[in-house]
């Protein structure tokens, strides 16, 4: 290679990060655009709210953000004290009683709380374990216990584990691995969303060589 074309892909591989990174910001904003817009549901929304304040459309929108602002606010105060979880509890009780809108308010629900730092319980109940693939020597998987209790299959104890994707770690998928495939992580949660967050930089702790899944802590 010359050294012409190496110092052209020396100055593509130096652009190339800012350039990932301008086209996911513009792919948020028009992401945004479609959902929020003037031209989107709740963009009409909000400028029909601003519209008694404001004959301009794009105050009418701002006005109408403003108070779909102040409405949030007021309710997060409002689960923030002791009356909130009562409230809110009724409200639950009521919604899930509506076939197929509860179920779907239960997974909403489940995935809010996964992804809510101020409340995580659905993390905390989970328990980092690795999946050894085939056996002892086989393929090391980072993944997450949701429960202990093991599921009969073939006649065979099994596991279901949650293995994230990188990295975004939210998603991935359900797999039932042997229990004698699995084995306990240390590090925690944390460290397991920091290994897949950062693709692999991050580096977990080894893989122990005795105590399977009798040792993972109980929920």
């Amino acid at each position: 290679m010359s050294a012409l074309a190496r110092t052209l892909l020396t100055g593509i591989f130096a652009l190339l990060p800012i350039a990932l990174t301008i086209g996911a910001i513009v792919w948020v904003g028009q992401l945004l655009q479609q959902f929020f817009g003037h031209d989107s549901l709740i963009g009409r929304f909000m400028i029909s709210l601003g519209l008694g304040f404001a004959g301009s459309k794009a105050v009418a929108y701002l006005i109408g953000l403003l108070i779909v602002l102040s409405v949030v606010f007021v309710l997060g105060l409002l689960v923030e004290t002791r009356v909130g979880p009562w409230v809110g509890g009724i409200l639950e009780r009521v919604i899930q009683r509506i076939p197929l809108f509860g179920q779907l308010y239960g997974m909403a629900k489940r995935f809010t709380s996964i992804v809510d730092p101020k409340s995580g319980q659905e993390l905390k109940g989970m328990a980092p374990v690795w999946c050894l693939f085939g056996g002892e020597g086989g393929a090391a998987v980072l993944a997450l216990l949701p429960s202990r209790e093991a599921v009969l299959i073939a006649g065979e104890r099994h596991l279901g584990v949650l293995v994230p994707s990188a990295p975004v770690p939210f998603g991935g998928a359900l797999i039932y691995v042997p229990e004698k495939w699995v084995r306990p992580a240390d590090g925690g949660v944390e460290t397991l969303m920091n290994v897949y967050v950062s693709m692999g930089v991050s580096q977990p702790k080894p893989v122990p060589r005795s105590g399977v899944t009798a040792a993972v802590p109980p929920q």
